[in-house]
């Protein structure tokens, strides 16, 4: 049995599941590989523009599998040290790559996201939660630490320090209700519709460009990074002007005036450069 599946249930959209619902998805060595293997797949896709990220069962992902969490491959002639080293690093490889995927990611948090599944969540552009979802840093209550996985760059960034250090340092569960309120989730919804409103988004993006998609997803997580309000637009004005050589924006002035959906197809745009009437001197 896979341990994460992949399809695509509608048109430019690919769902990735994790599927171990019997441990409540808990990442094994064995699943954060197949894992990966389907994030790759997915970002090799041109015909996939989102991404829907969910749990199979009644759990998003309980964190690592504490009782059976599997061998890396290619150990031989290795000594602990490297081998716990190669291990930490087969999982949190994974939010790096969700970063790098053209398509933004959205989470369909369907119930317990734990550990690395809280942390798989935070590397997710947008994260809807059924309303039986919660959140921990369960490494803190393991008595291990809670900063893995890129939690201590990314959860400040969505919550706030203060938030940031109350979960992360005090291992406190919360719901989703409290999860919106304070910004790790952008929205709640009824249990079994999780998937279906994650879908919707997914849905409604897609009638987007797909290069606007990728590029916009490109420079948010870019400016999470920079220092500055001026590095930041300098960014942005040459992301908008990579877009503005498609025929995108002419496409969408027609359909406003035609009174239709525009149809984005990326294409150069064919208006911007004409031969000057004047001859070359």
């Amino acid at each position: 049995m896979s341990l994460v599946t992949v399809h695509a249930p509608q048109p430019h959209t690919t769902v990735v599941t994790l599927n171990r619902p019997e441990r409540l998805n808990a990442m094994s060595i064995d699943l954060v590989i197949e894992l990966w293997d389907a994030f790759e797949a997915v970002a090799a896709d041109n015909d996939c523009w989102v991404m829907v990220l969910t749990g199979a069962g009644r759990a998003f992902c309980s964190g690592l599998d504490l009782k059976d969490y599997g061998v890396i491959p290619n150990i031989d002639g290795l000594q602990v040290g490297r081998i716990a080293q190669r291990s930490m690093r087969y999982y949190s490889r994974l939010i790096p790559q969700m970063r790098r995927l053209p398509q933004p990611i959205v989470a369909a948090v369907n119930g317990p996201a734990f550990g690395g599944g809280l942390c798989l969540s935070l590397g997710a552009d947008i994260r809807v939660a059924a309303a039986s979802a919660s959140f921990n840093a369960t490494g803190i209550v393991n008595g291990l630490t809670s900063t893995e996985l890129g939690a201590s760059f990314l959860l400040p960034r969505l919550v706030g320090a203060s938030r940031a250090h109350d979960l992360l340092l005090a291992g406190r569960r919360i719901d989703a209700g409290e999860a919106e309120r304070i910004g790790l989730v952008s929205r709640v919804v009824p249990d079994d519709q999780v998937l279906d409103h994650a879908l919707e988004i997914a849905r409604g993006m897609c009638e987007f460009s797909p290069y606007g998609l990728s590029m916009t997803k490109d420079i948010l997580w870019v400016n999470l990074e920079t220092t500055s309000l001026e590095s930041a637009i300098e960014i942005e004005d040459r992301n908008q002007l990579m877009l503005g050589f498609t025929e995108n924006l002419p496409e969408a002035i027609r359909a406003f005036d035609e009174g239709r959906r525009p149809v984005y197809t990326d294409e150069p745009r064919r208006d911007l450069f004409r031969p000057s009437d004047t001859p070359a001197s």
